[in-house]
């Protein structure tokens, strides 16, 4: 039983102690079930960001084998290099041309040196956008995968434009003529997953994670301890399933039982058939209209509304009466 479960069959002990004593202690309760509330959710966030960083997890080319025929890897931004973080090319979904574009982690010390980790330069995002404006051109729809921690942060990355390059994809993206599909595999981290998950439609596997910053980032830098990690994990509900409540994504695609990598040809037959399924309704649809509802569902997300209530509106009002009242009087 795990610690969560141990401190609720207390707490459940203790509620019938309290109900044949005659004692008031539903506050008291009340707290330690918050708690333990809290504690389940911290379990929770933490297992999905283990399994999206399991060692085995399959990355984006375990996968595109799987669901495309004849995928053909094109290389280079045109202007600096080629970026193996980023993979990009050509493929068939059940006949249908689509271009793909995928961060792509490494397994082996050797192959994660050359794919940096999954965490991008410039010049991948700016290949990206080329294979994108491409499809665009020939009328193809566009598939990604986003698995990355962030974009790379390092100094070259910096004197390269690794800020403009990202923000011109969320440009471009935004107001391209062609079917967008993002699935979010593994991590999704701050700006560098950004910069792959402007679409149409946006999924993430039940196990993936998709974030401004990642836990230990935010540990860091809000709570002052890089060990409260689990904490931060909970609190900036990274989830899917919190992503779907918030509305920033269209869904959640399962994943077999234990994670991705107990199956990953059951994962990407999943995968498959969610992409099917989008692609045939994306691609019967006018691609004018198509980017007005890609914009009007990227500025609704983020919006939301709360109740207020009554007192507290007039606290505010007060407040703003007293320092409107200090400040017309020289104290501020």
């Amino acid at each position: 039983m795990t610690a969560t479960g141990k401190l609720q069959e207390k707490i459940e002990e203790l509620k019938k102690l309290v109900h044949e004593s005659g004692i008031d202690a539903a506050q008291e309760l009340k707290h330690l079930e918050g708690k333990i509330l809290t504690g389940a959710r911290t379990e929770a966030a933490w297992k999905r960001v283990e399994l999206a960083r399991h060692p085995e997890r399959p990355y984006s080319l375990d996968y595109i084998p799987r669901i495309f025929d004849g995928f053909i890897e094109l290389h280079g931004d045109r202007a600096f290099g080629d970026d193996p973080a980023i993979v990009g090319g050509l493929g068939f979904l059940e006949g249908r041309p689509v271009t793909i574009l995928a961060n792509q982690k490494g397994r082996t010390l050797k192959e994660n040196m050359r794919r940096n980790h999954g965490m991008a330069n410039p010049e991948g995002y700016r290949k990206s956008l080329r294979l994108a404006k491409q499809a665009e051109k020939f009328h193809r729809p566009i598939v990604t995968f986003v698995d990355t921690a962030g974009a790379y942060p390092g100094l070259g990355a910096e004197e390269r434009g690794i800020g403009e390059a990202i923000a011109r994809n969320l440009r471009e993206f935004s107001q391209l003529k062609t079917p967008i599909v993002c699935i979010i595999l593994g991590e999704g981290g701050s700006g560098g997953a950004l910069g792959l998950s402007v679409g149409d439609k946006i999924y993430m596997l039940e196990n993936a994670i998709y974030s401004v910053i990642s836990p230990e980032g935010c540990a860091s830098i809000l709570l002052r301890d890089a060990a409260k990690a689990k904490d931060a994990a909970a609190m900036l509900r990274i989830t899917s399933v919190d992503l779907l409540e918030f509305k920033a994504i269209n869904g959640v695609i399962p994943e077999p039982a234990g994670g991705a990598h107990t199956n990953p040809d059951e994962a990407a037959r999943i995968i498959k058939n969610v992409l099917v399924k989008e692609l045939k309704d994306l691609c019967e649809r006018n691609p004018s209209v198509l980017v007005r509802y890609r914009n009007q569902k990227i500025r609704k997300i983020g919006r939301w509304n709360e109740d207020i209530k009554e007192d507290i509106k007039e606290d505010i009002k007060e407040g703003s009466a007293e320092n409107s009242r200090e400040i017309k009087e020289g104290k501020k």
